[in-house]
């Protein structure tokens, strides 16, 4: 799923979980230091069979981008033009994520290896789009139940392929594993990071056929966006920018998300070889071996440590965040104030600079440190949420709507590539209990934030947004100030 995922610049993929975030690992930061395997040459059928994993790495790539080309953009319009069947849609796909998680990863890639996951999962994602040609709670509901079952194995395939065929593919020319691996989902990242741009750029342009520009907006009715804005009341319902789009542009947008989506599934089948091929049978299970309900108890047992308690707030705001941009931003701002055609562009905005900034803050983090990097985030939240609680949105302010998602973007780079790679670092003897508790509570926090979507007006999102940050980063700082006194204390031992 969209932004479950981390940039390969602080991934160690030998440290997956069944869900398909990676872990960081002390020693993927010492990769280039790692003793380097001499290289060799490689006769004609090893070129070949090089060739080939490369060959597969970038299919596997390509295909992802096209799924999370149409589900990413769908599920940023579901709030303007499903409005409540949409998020509860989507609060119900990350319950049902949670449960597959627990139990389906292991059993599913046991039974039709990691190549069938993959395209087999897929196909979720075709019958939540398809429900959008008539949606109501009794067909977006259950195929999103479907998607959710079926996303935690397809990531989990993901990962076991990539890592699977990295570490032959190192053995074969020579090169340290590590490197290879996390060369390789840099690869995946750079093509799946791409997706919002190419998703709502269709949805955009799709939505904005036939659209006059209005000169004189309707004042009365945007007094209702912004921080007034509640779903499903009379001014609501009466402001013309949150018109349903004409069921000629939803089918033909969602003609070709289907297509996309489909198609993801046809190249897997067709072009991806079997992980057979490069030792799948040795592997066993999950990445260390536990069966789905072992990976279960590990979890739960795994809450007893004090940074996991500490770290659970800032989870679930990772959750929360990105419900809130994709869903109360896009409608009660973006929307609202602009019109459901605007939401795409504004999203590529939003996109572009998370992807920017993912890859930037590896650097950064050497240069200044952890806990600057995570306090700009969390800053930029803080500046982000007080401006949306005073602004007043207004076709006249069109480059603040850009500006608010653009700093949205950087924040949640922050997010989603430090909370990853803190999970490494606090945890690095049961990194696979981690980041299983890792995707639990972002799911929660999913879940979370689309409920209030559904059910409160933004003045309530916004206070309930503040709060679980305030939390996060109390949690954050207390973990920091843990760790700074055990280093003191080794140090006066010594």
């Amino acid at each position: 799923m969209a932004k479950q995922e981390t940039t390969a610049g602080h991934t160690n993929p030998a440290f997956v979980n069944d869900e398909g975030s990676p872990g960081v690992n002390k020693a993927a930061e010492a990769g280039e230091a790692a003793a380097v395997i001499k290289k060799k040459e490689l006769t004609k059928e090893e070129k070949q069979e090089k060739f080939q994993m490369l060959k597969n790495v970038f299919i596997i790539s390509i295909a992802f981008m096209f799924l999370f080309t149409s589900f990413n953009s769908m599920a940023n319009l579901q709030s303007s033009i499903n409005k409540v069947e949409g998020t509860t849609a989507l609060s119900t796909l990350y319950a049902a994520l949670v449960i597959s998680c627990a139990f389906v990863p292991t059993w599913m890639i046991k039974k039709f290896k990691a190549k069938w996951t993959l395209a087999v999962s897929m196909l979720g994602y075709s019958t939540y789009i398809a429900a959008q040609f008539y949606p109501r709670a009794w067909t977006l509901v259950p195929t999103s139940i479907l998607l959710g079952l079926g996303a935690a194995p397809m990531w989990s395939a993901k990962c076991t392929y990539l890592t699977q065929v990295g570490t032959k593919y190192a053995a074969l020319v020579g090169e340290n594993a590590e490197v290879v691996i996390v060369r390789f989902f840099g690869i995946f990242f750079l093509f799946f990071q791409s997706t919002q741009v190419w998703g709502n750029l269709i949805s955009s342009t799709v939505l904005s056929q036939g659209k006059e520009i209005d000169d004189t907006p309707d004042e009365v009715a945007l007094l209702s966006c912004g921080v007034n804005f509640c779903p499903g009341t009379h001014a609501d319902n009466n402001n013309t920018n949150l018109e349903k789009p004409p069921e000629a542009q939803i089918y033909t947008m969602a003609s070709i998300y289907l297509a996309c989506a489909l198609l993801s599934s046809v190249i897997i089948a067709v072009f991806v070889d079997p992980l057979t091929k490069y030792g799948e049978d040795d592997r066993v299970g999950s990445s260390t071996g536990k069966s789905g309900l072992e990976l279960l108890i590990a979890t739960f047992s795994h809450m007893r440590h004090p940074y996991q308690l500490l770290i659970i707030p800032l989870t679930i705001w990772s959750g929360v965040e990105q419900a809130f941009i994709g869903a109360d931003y896009t409608a009660a701002y973006v929307s609202c104030g602009l019109g459901v055609h605007m939401v795409g562009y504004v999203m590529i905005c939003y996109g572009v600079c998370d992807a920017i900034c993912s890859v930037s803050f590896s650097p950064l983090v050497k240069m200044i440190g952890r806990v600057r990097v995570f306090s700009m985030g969390a800053i930029i939240n803080f500046a982000i949420i007080i401006t949306l609680r005073y602004w007043m949105p207004h076709p006249d302010d069109f480059l603040v709507f850009f500006a608010m998602a653009a700093l949205w973007g950087v924040s949640d780079a922050v997010w989603q590539t430090q909370i990853n790679a803190l999970y490494g670092v606090l945890f690095t003897d049961s990194s696979e209990a981690a980041f299983s508790n890792y995707r639990l509570w972002e799911s929660l926090g999913y879940i979370l934030g689309y409920l209030v979507t559904t059910y409160s007006c933004m003045m309530t999102k916004l206070y309930f947004s503040a709060c679980f940050l305030v939390a996060g980063m109390l949690g954050f700082y207390a973990i920091e100030i843990w760790e700074r006194k055990k280093g003191n204390h080794k140090k006066n031992q010594v």
